[in-house]
């Protein structure tokens, strides 16, 4: 079922996810490498922020956040423009605009110009030129033709506030964990916290902005929002523990315990159910605190139905605190673990 999108009209953080079509497991170590790579330079050119990622073998998880719109002079988009397309094809668009500019066409330049504004400080054509680039790369190298993403990416418009952005950023970097691919968060090198641990400054910044850090510019500042954010990421509940007891085989709580709380009606901790599949941070629609979700729905009412009075619903299956979201999802919004 194709759910509306909301967005917010300039600074707003999102939640987003696409998938590879037919979910096959296309992204090996060196595409994701690629594919970091191309990240970054689409996060460059339109200004959008990366705050944490994870990128899997079969899918991606971003939280990033789109700034207020901006004004951006020929030389800032001529800077942008070449950290996105590289030196050689900047200079012949550069050449063109002079050729344009000499023939008294300067229109057609302006006309190219807010072309390319467009694509900056906005969540939909930061992930389309994100996706389009990446599968134009991808076809090439391997011989392939076809689309090589499901149709469209899924998003929820995430509160600014460093609660709801710190638990859905660890929601994100514990996918390898809940995909079995790694025990501990910081040994995924294909993760914002893994990049983090890794020294990457990038995803450093990124995960300083997620905890609105007043120590940004300091020293130790990922030291200080590190220690923080371990809080999220490794009080997990049950460990599952190999022959030698001192050994953590899989931290986090097990499907069993999972199913069977749930089925008795009760909820987990925070901490226990990041280490579950989560809809509500894939197909919530928004959000965060009451007073956001209310006012989402307020700014989007022509989305929903006629008998649909309020905006904010509450949470279940974990001791969620203040956080609500717009989509109730009463079935199976919480389950156990698998490679969501």
């Amino acid at each position: 079922m194709r759910h509306a999108r909301v967005k917010l009209e300039g600074r707003g953080c999102y939640h987003v996810v696409s998938r590879i079509v037919d979910r096959n497991f296309r992204l090996t170590d060196a595409e994701k490498e690629i594919f970091r790579k191309m990240m970054r330079k689409a996060e460059a050119f339109s200004g959008v922020k990366i705050l944490t990622y994870a990128l899997m073998s079969n899918h991606f998880h971003l939280l990033v956040e789109v700034p207020e719109k901006q004004d951006v002079n020929e030389d800032e988009l001529v800077r942008r423009m070449r950290i996105l397309y590289g030196q050689v094809r900047v200079a012949d668009t550069l050449r063109q605009w002079d050729e344009w500019r000499s023939m008294g066409q300067a229109r057609l330049v302006d006309e190219e110009q807010v072309r390319l504004r467009a694509r900056m400080g906005d969540i939909s054509a930061f992930m389309k030129t994100l996706k389009q680039r990446y599968s134009v790369s991808y076809n090439a190298r391997h011989k392939r033709r076809g689309t090589l993403w499901e149709e469209r990416f899924k998003s929820v418009l995430v509160e600014g506030r460093r609660n709801a952005k710190a638990t859905v950023a660890a929601y994100i970097d514990l996918n390898p964990v809940r995909a079995k691919a790694v025990s501990d968060p910081k040994e995924y090198r294909w993760s914002g916290y893994g990049e983090a641990c890794g020294g990457g400054l990038a995803a450093r910044e990124g995960l300083i902005e997620v905890h609105e850090s007043r120590h940004l510019e300091q020293k130790g500042a990922w030291r200080h929002v590190s220690a923080r954010y371990r809080v999220l990421l490794y009080v997990a509940g049950e460990e599952r523990r190999g022959a030698c007891a001192d050994k953590v085989v899989r931290p986090g709580i097990g499907a069993a315990t999972v199913e069977r709380v749930l089925e008795r009606g009760g909820k987990l901790t925070v901490q226990q159910a990041l280490r579950c599949r989560v809809r509500y941070f894939t197909d919530g629609m928004a959000l965060g605190g009451k007073g956001f979700v209310d006012k989402v729905f307020s700014d989007n009412r022509g989305l929903f139905g006629p008998r649909r009075k309020s905006g904010a619903r509450r949470m279940r299956g974990a001791e969620w605190g203040e956080l609500r979201t717009m989509r109730a999802l009463r079935v199976a919004a919480v389950a156990a673990a698998d490679t969501a």
